[in-house]
């Protein structure tokens, strides 16, 4: 507090899209004075996840906060109801808790000054099968930060944000052998082909959001694993860390579209980076450096792209435990590596922008560039 800092955030390690929500979460914190906020997505009836509750006791405050997957049902049929099915929506009424935890620093302190840092703890066995009659690995004595709300003040506020999935959380906790049977079962698989597959579906959401032209999610099948597969897309944040910004750098949204299997990378400082017009099937990647103002005014770019393919054995343990390895066929690359202003603009045929000229020469070197699948740039320093 002393240092100007008001919250601390707690993420799960194996999440990356985390971060994505994480803005929000901290504004809805500030706005409702809580102290204690937990992310959560809509949860599937019986997922694995803990599910955010408000614990009623019969007489005294109640209390939100997480209850594990592996006690909730039970917990709701002690309670005289149904345990933990879906409702009209066809979710869980209970959404599912991610592990991203925004706490007010002030409370916070408090507690550990009254807790010494020490947290109720409980055993969470993993079983091996539905008959829960053998565990599937050593079970063991826990204490969980989701718990932080017991060591709260009844005064103090704690609450919860929920956001989609996609936008949020897609863990990469799963081995491939046991991604491959939960996709057989049609559950969640949390793996590597997921989370990868995943961030490119959260990017292309808030390009959709935005006003964006994309092909519909379709569902596909690597090495075993069911993921949902759309253009792949990835942004640095600096394009934007919300929708509101983003949509700043999209001013015509409609005459930007991707075909399915597309690529497209955006790297490096995109702070002044504008996105006008783009017509993608294929594989692009922009690369900007600081001080670089780039104007992507009108690009068609069409080309056998980046396609994902089987291994074929001996490949290193990063491609191994995904199962499948990416090939680069074409790509059409936009490399901006001095500071300056660039615009980019293919012409009403296609054809590289010229340098201020309309000249014979002018157009055979046009000509030449599109042949060649260079592009030329107006720039000033």
């Amino acid at each position: 507090a002393a240092e100007g800092r008001s919250h601390i955030v707690f993420f799960q390690d194996t999440n990356v899209l985390a971060f994505k929500a994480i803005p929000a979460a901290l504004g809805v914190s500030e706005r409702l004075g809580l102290a204690m906020n937990s992310l959560a997505v809509p949860r599937a009836a019986g997922e694995a996840a803990g599910a955010i509750c408000r614990l009623q006791p019969p007489a005294g405050d109640g209390l939100v906060m997480n209850v594990e997957y592996n006690q909730l049902d039970a917990l709701l049929r002690s309670t005289g109801g149904a345990g933990d099915e879906a409702d009209g929506s066809g979710y869980s009424p209970y959404p599912g808790n991610v592990n991203t935890l925004v706490v007010a620093l002030g409370p916070y302190a408090d507690a550990l000054a009254a807790s010494g840092g020490a947290m109720p703890e409980f055993v969470n066995p993993k079983y091996a099968d539905a008959s829960r009659s053998g565990f599937k690995k050593p079970t063991r004595l826990e204490c969980m930060m989701q718990d932080y709300p017991k060591s709260l003040p009844p005064s103090a506020r704690v609450g919860f944000s929920v956001i989609s999935n996609t936008t949020a959380f897609s863990p990469v906790k799963t081995n491939l052998a046991d991604a491959r049977a939960k996709s057989a079962k049609g559950e969640p698989t949390y793996s590597a082909a997921s989370g990868e597959a995943d961030v490119y579906a959260s990017a292309c959401e808030v390009l959709a959001a935005s006003g964006v032209r994309l092909p519909p999610p379709v569902h596909a099948i690597r090495d075993g694993v069911g993921v949902v597969d759309t253009p792949r897309v990835v942004i640095d944040p600096s394009f934007g860390p919300t929708l509101a910004a983003v949509r700043d750098k999209l001013p015509t949204p409609h005459a930007v579209s991707l075909a399915q299997g597309s690529t497209l990378v955006l790297e490096g400082d995109l702070t002044r980076v504008r996105l006008e017009a783009l017509s993608l099937d294929g594989a692009l990647v922009v690369r900007v450096v600081p001080g670089a103002d780039v104007t992507i005014r009108n690009l068609r770019v069409s080309n056998k792209g980046w396609e994902f393919g089987e291994l074929t054995g001996g490949e290193p343990e990063e491609l191994a435990i995904r199962g499948y390895k990416l090939r680069k066929l074409q790509t059409r690359e936009l490399i901006f590596d001095q500071p300056g202003v660039y615009v980019v603009d293919d012409g009403p045929l296609g054809l590289p922008a010229l340098v201020n000229s309309f000249s014979l020469l002018g157009v055979a070197v046009a000509l030449a560039a599109a042949l060649a699948g260079m592009v030329l740039l107006r720039r000033s320093p």
